[in-house]
């Protein structure tokens, strides 16, 4: 890809609307000074002071923290939180971002807010350190007055978009935003307006989705076709095998080796490599950074390589950025075009 052509298409992406679909969580850094360690008096158990507490919208909001930094005119929502602390933290953080439109992210009494709790060791000059995460999510399926509602929101939103995103992050089916009744809408929708294209990604499994583009890892691929063999090769055949099953486009990304990319017809899926590594990584949230990408470029009117080559770039950028689920501006894209590997075909 040129400068050029890489240029012209981030400079669509302000007249673009995009819409996220998905389970949204607060994403509650905790930073802990190991310098502060106390011993309670009371328990004899060690004592963490927490310095500094940073939330930030995580799952389906990882996704949304990437389409805000690429600079999308228009970034709607749609999910819920529920009334409670955690689901304040989130909306302010989520209402916080450039270009999002928060109308369609519904506060609810009947759902928890879903939360990552993440404790980091902060010390001087050395990569934060996670410790044990505490999780807050809801066991009993999502009540029918919350699907519907999210059912509402997606038909009034979807006929405006340039791209749609589903993001399902529960591992328990039905307990979260994109249940059967939202998917069952979801289906009827794409198929009504088939010019919008749809990108999933999903924990709990990708096979129980109506047809859309599909984005998912080497082992969530070996989950749903029973593959044992993760090299691109045999990735790239999977995802073939799926793509023309499906009639839509399949994508797995494949860690350091980068992205393998399937056509519906075509015979030959492409490769884009993955930049290579600059310094210590961290992964977490780099998946969310490629779904959102793939769904910007895409929207904006760039081909299948082309969007593959700016998900990549953009992850490089992301798995670079410590003790956070990263993001990617325009500038930070641009500035690593030179070290693209050249994609290849399978």
């Amino acid at each position: 890809m040129t400068q050029e052509r890489l240029e012209f298409l981030l400079g669509r992406f302000p007249r673009l609307k995009i819409a996220v679909l998905g389970d949204f969580c607060l994403d509650r850094y905790l930073e802990i000074d190991p310098a502060r360690s106390e011993t309670s008096i009371e328990t004899g158990l060690p004592v963490h002071n927490v310095t500094r507490i940073r939330p930030q919208p995580g799952a389906a909001g990882t996704v949304l923290n990437n389409l805000s930094a690429l600079g999308i005119g228009s970034i709607v929502p749609i999910g819920f939180h529920g009334r409670d602390g955690e689901g304040f933290e989130l909306r302010s953080a989520v209402c916080s971002l450039p270009g999002v439109d928060p109308r369609f992210f519904m506060e609810t009494p009947l759902r928890r807010t879903f939360t990552y709790v993440k404790p980091l060791l902060i010390s001087p000059g050395v990569a934060p350190v996670e410790l044990s995460r505490l999780d807050i999510k809801n066991w009993s399926p999502t009540p029918e007055p919350v699907s519907d509602s999210l059912v509402a929101a997606l038909e009034m939103v979807f006929p405006e978009c340039a791209a749609v995103v589903v993001m399902d992050q529960v591992d328990l089916p039905e307990t979260g935003t994109v249940t059967s009744r939202v998917l069952e809408a979801l289906g009827r929708l794409s198929a009504a307006h088939p010019g919008i294209p749809v990108f999933a990604d999903s924990r709990s499994g990708l096979g129980r989705f109506p047809a859309c583009r599909l984005k998912l890892n080497a082992a969530e691929l070996a989950g749903l076709v029973g593959l044992k063999d993760h090299s691109p090769a045999r990735c790239g055949s999977a995802a073939q095998a799926l793509a023309d099953r499906s009639g839509q486009p399949v994508c797995v990304t494949l860690s350091e080796r980068g992205i393998v990319c399937a056509e519906p017809g075509k015979t030959e899926p492409i490769l884009v490599p993955a930049l290579p590594v600059r310094g210590p990584i961290d992964v977490v949230g780099a998946g969310d950074c490629v779904t959102a990408n793939l769904a910007a470029a895409t929207a904006a009117g760039a081909n299948t390589v082309e969007s593959l080559q700016l998900a990549m770039l953009a992850c490089s950028h992301v798995v670079h950025q410590l003790g956070t689920s990263g993001s990617a501006t325009r500038p930070d894209i641009l500035r690593l075009l030179p070290s693209l590997p050249p994609s290849q075909t399978l």
